[in-house]
């Protein structure tokens, strides 16, 4: 009996979810959705790091559970998106009456990301993602979106053009690791 090494099959399910991803629609038709993959053991590692050491920090509990989920995984799928760069609509979501006042706002950094943010950038990453996920379901690739994992990225600079990110770790078990997991 030969044992079937997944990890290929994740990794390409993991390009047809960036497929999804890129062609999810997006606002005004303006495609800003950085996608990228982590599938090298020594960099989900270090990704993990990041998470533990934030969990640590910042006394979040969930950050450190989700890096073990990191490093179990074989592969990570990072989106993101520049919520800085609004989308000219001048809708005032992001609290600002209008776009321009918006790019002239003095920005803050929050405890892991940098406000204040273009909602309609904000929508479009979460429609990308929400694509990404459905392919990785539909491929039967264990998935669960994580928050954690973007922030984590971000801090390590994984991701050039974005300033919110989203992280889908993926894996193959005889049971879905992402989920029914114990702080």
């Amino acid at each position: 009996m030969m044992s079937v090494d997944l990890k290929p099959a994740i990794v390409e399910g993991a390009y047809l979810m960036s497929i999804s991803a890129r062609t999810a629609p997006k606002t005004r038709g303006i495609d800003e959705v950085e996608i990228v993959l982590i599938e090298n053991e020594k960099e989900l590692n270090k990704l993990a790091d990041k998470m533990e050491e934030i969990g640590k920090e910042t006394e979040r509990a969930f950050f450190v559970r989700d890096s073990n989920n990191v490093r179990r995984s074989q592969a990570v799928l990072l989106i993101g998106v520049k919520s800085s760069k609004p989308k000219g609509l001048n809708c005032g979501a992001c609290g600002h009456g209008t776009c321009e006042e918006f790019e002239k706002a003095i920005k803050v950094q929050g405890r892991d990301f940098v406000g204040p943010m273009c909602a309609f950038q904000l929508i479009d990453l979460g429609i990308a993602v929400g694509s990404a996920a459905k392919t990785a379901s539909l491929l039967n690739i264990d998935n669960r979106i994580m928050f954690s994992i973007g922030a984590a990225a971000l801090k390590l600079g994984l991701m050039e053009n974005s300033d919110f990110a989203l992280g889908i770790p993926l894996s193959a078990y005889g049971k879905n690791i992402y989920f029914d997991r114990k702080m």
